[in-house]
């Protein structure tokens, strides 16, 4: 495993499968903690008891993989600058560059955005660098999970 400090905001997004899926990619490549912004579902219910259908497709990632709910994704991003993690926005956006170029500090935070409408742009601004998976296809993006997997993967060399 690595001994780089890694960590994921989830910035709004609206799918539990997706979150879920997303838990388990983060545990398959050591990344320790992940950061649930704004509209991004938790594992647990209002309740605060767990969610079955989180459960379903997290595998039990949701229990080894420390999660924190912060209301903002801009003072989520804001608090880990701080503390001195640079900040890897996976998104399309005309300052974005080719994720194969990234090579990730020792402390790296990477953004994923919300389904729709992807990184918001006052988050992107507060960006380090901002990473693209070129799409060569007639589709524009990837599942928002698939491009999590492939630019991690790529980007932490696991």
């Amino acid at each position: 495993m690595s001994t780089r400090k890694t960590v994921a905001i989830l910035d709004n997004l609206r799918s539990v499968h997706n979150v879920g899926s997303i838990f388990r990619t983060a545990n398959a490549v050591g990344i320790e903690k992940i950061y649930l912004c704004g509209t991004t579902p938790t594992p647990l219910d209002n309740k605060g008891e767990k969610r079955k259908d989180f459960a379903k497709v997290a595998l039990g990632a949701e229990d080894t993989v420390k999660w924190e709910y912060i209301e903002s994704t801009f003072e989520c991003v804001k608090r880990l600058k701080e503390e001195n993690y640079y900040v890897v926005a996976l998104e399309q956006d005309e300052k974005s560059v080719d994720y194969k170029s990234i090579v990730p500090e020792k402390k790296t935070a990477f953004v994923i955005g919300n389904e729709v409408d992807g990184i918001f742009p006052e988050v992107l601004v507060q960006s380090d660098i901002i990473a693209e998976i070129p799409m060569l296809g007639t589709k524009e993006s990837l599942n928002v999970t698939i491009a999590f997997g492939v630019a991690v993967y790529r980007i932490l060399g696991v």
